[in-house]
């Protein structure tokens, strides 16, 4: 499949659920270039609870995202129980306008649905020249050292940087050791899952990937370091912006299409022009060369930067077409069912 066809039938589905068309591209843009990327947990797999969430009413089609409060280098964005997209697009936009002015700034979003990739939103800002941090928060399904329950969302964090010779650098992570997504994926495969990926209902690791999400929760990301980082997600997406924290934010998956999710986010840009100035590109450029320069790992083929794998997927996305795994396209057909929108020849 094209990656163009792919990004039209997702418009196209969007439009069908009241969407106006800005709107609907943003989105589309969003889910279609996660796939084009191998990030196939977050990319279209996405848009049928979408759908099934703006049909019943949780999210809005023609919400608004609105500024409540803001100062020279900041700002609070009310989503307004628009999607995620929508929200974070309009955050990104003015953050940049205040960071051309100010240098840095930081915008929150409170109230609106599920994010998607939080690196879609960092990698597009750098391509604008900014160094850019996104967090997100969500409903529970992470537990902590020492918990037999879900403390946490497996809050997301996802950094970019320019690089005028190349791709940004990008590194988009949840906070937990795995993505939820991965899980349901893994499932879904038949495969079997690591020991590292769930903490059972005695608190200890459990394979049984049928426990989760009701009865097993995330383990964290490296331990006591990643519930720390989980939490930093947690200011500066939910408590800084006002929004909805922990089991404040409902499930986007699980709860009648009717209830909002009351995500968040929060985005911090840095101009690198303003802040570094003119060594900006080439200190960059020593830095990529030094790290690439390191001596490879025995049976490796040496080392990779962060979103090097990722923009190497998209390269070949754009040469010989999207290839989707199995579960990406049967979530596509219900939304080709669900919308009356034809799905392109896959």
């Amino acid at each position: 499949m094209e990656l163009q066809q792919l990004n039209k039938f997702v418009a196209a589905c969007l439009l069908h659920a009241g969407l106006p068309a800005q709107p609907a591209a943003v989105t589309a843009n969003a889910l279609s270039t996660s796939d084009a990327m191998g990030v196939f947990t977050h990319g279209t797999k996405l848009l049928a609870g979408y759908l099934n969430r703006l049909q019943g009413g949780g999210y809005s089609p023609t919400a608004v995202p609105q500024v409540e409060r803001d100062g020279p280098a900041w700002a609070i964005v009310n989503g307004h129980h628009s999607l995620g997209q929508v929200a974070c697009d309009t955050a990104l936009e003015l953050g940049m306008q205040k960071a051309r002015l100010c240098g840095i700034a930081f915008i929150g979003v409170r109230d609106c649905g599920h994010i998607g990739a939080a690196g879609y939103y960092a990698q597009k800002a750098a391509r604008e020249g900014f160094v850019t941090m996104v967090t997100g928060n969500d409903m529970p399904s992470v537990a902590a050292p020492g918990s037999r329950k879900a403390v946490l969302g497996s809050n997301p964090l996802a950094w970019a940087a320019p690089n005028a010779n190349g791709h940004p650098l990008l590194l988009d992570i949840a906070t937990a050791a795995v993505a939820g997504g991965k899980v349901y994926a893994a499932i879904a495969r038949g495969e079997a899952l690591p020991e590292t990926w769930l903490i059972g209902p005695d608190g200890h690791p459990t394979t049984d990937g049928t426990l989760y999400p009701h009865e097993a929760a995330l383990a964290p990301m490296a331990g006591h370091k990643g519930y720390g980082i989980g939490m930093w997600c947690e200011f500066l997406s939910g408590l800084l912006p006002g929004g909805s924290i922990t089991w404040q934010i409902g499930s986007w998956i699980f709860d009648q299409p009717d209830q909002p999710s009351r995500h968040n986010a929060g985005l911090i840009l840095i101009d690198a022009d303003t802040i570094a100035g003119e060594r900006y590109q080439q200190q960059l450029d020593h830095f990529i060369n030094e790290l690439h320069s390191a001596p490879p790992a025995e049976g490796t083929d040496g080392l990779l930067l962060p979103g090097e794998r990722e923009w190497a997927h998209f390269e070949r996305v754009r040469q010989q077409g999207l290839q989707l795994p199995s579960d990406v396209i049967e979530k596509l057909r219900i939304c080709s069912d669900i919308t009356s929108v034809p799905l392109p020849e896959i």
